[in-house]
């Protein structure tokens, strides 16, 4: 039996170590999870900008519209269930191992949601380097996400937005096709993907007016059924402790 595949990206106040979570997106196939959260802390100018994401009085809004926000918990709680759905996926990401995976782990152990998710997932691949390897004999000068879409796909996309960022890996990795030998070479863990960007302050609390999960958004975990969408607009991957859009 074929291991299911999630492909996962956050979208975060900044690019700094103790940065926050604003966005958690993840898509499997026709199966989609896509949910924002108010951060405790201002969002960079940088980070704005490129992601369309702003706070005001408490509220989170995408390109001036209000999106319905969650606490980090329950969040992190649906991604959980999303994933035990999927029966013990392979996670996936561009950049997650230096950036989003240090920062997601970071927040379940904060709520103590670490075994949970652990518990939840075969592992974790990081399709930068993986792309690195596999495409290592075509001259290629940039892997960031775009760049690759451009070059396999013959695509251009608008970043930043996580759910958009995953449907376009999705359909990048479909064209990589990589070996089975290369994948779990770049395989990691939470605990063997190196150190954890400290914390910032104490276990995050609700914010004030946030309503919770059930009533903005209907089940915990919502889901997407049907086609798979063309893949609408990539992230790049950056180095070291860039975001990689």
């Amino acid at each position: 039996m074929q291991e299911s595949l999630v492909f996962f990206d956050l979208e975060t106040t900044g690019l700094g170590r103790d940065c926050e979570i604003v966005q958690l997106a993840a898509v499997s196939g026709g199966h989609s999870l896509n949910l924002y959260v108010v951060p405790r802390c201002r969002m960079e100018r940088g980070a704005s900008r490129v992601t369309g994401l702003r706070v005001r009085g408490r509220r989170l809004y995408l390109r001036c519209r209000p999106v319905p926000t969650n606490s980090l918990r329950e969040v992190l709680v649906s991604f959980i269930a999303f994933l035990r759905m999927l029966g013990r996926p392979l996670v996936l990401g561009h950049n997650i191992r230096r950036f989003d995976c240090p920062l997601l782990a970071r927040a379940l152990d904060q709520l103590d949601l670490g075994a949970q998710f652990r518990s939840a997932v075969s592992g974790c691949v990081d399709t930068l380097p993986l792309a690195r390897e596999t495409l290592r004999d075509r001259g290629l000068r940039s892997f960031r996400q775009t760049d690759l879409v451009r070059e396999l796909l013959g695509a251009d996309y608008e970043a930043h937005d996580a759910l958009q960022d995953v449907r376009a890996l999705q359909a990048l990795y479909g064209a990589l096709r990589p070996a089975a030998e290369s994948i779990r070479r770049h395989g990691f863990t939470l605990d063997t993907m190196g150190d954890k960007p400290a914390a910032g302050c104490k276990a995050p609390r609700e914010p004030r007016g946030q309503r919770p999960l059930w009533e903005s958004a209907g089940p915990a975990v919502k889901v997407n059924d049907g086609q798979d969408d063309a893949a609408g607009r990539a992230r790049t991957s950056g180095e070291g402790n860039e975001k990689g859009r």
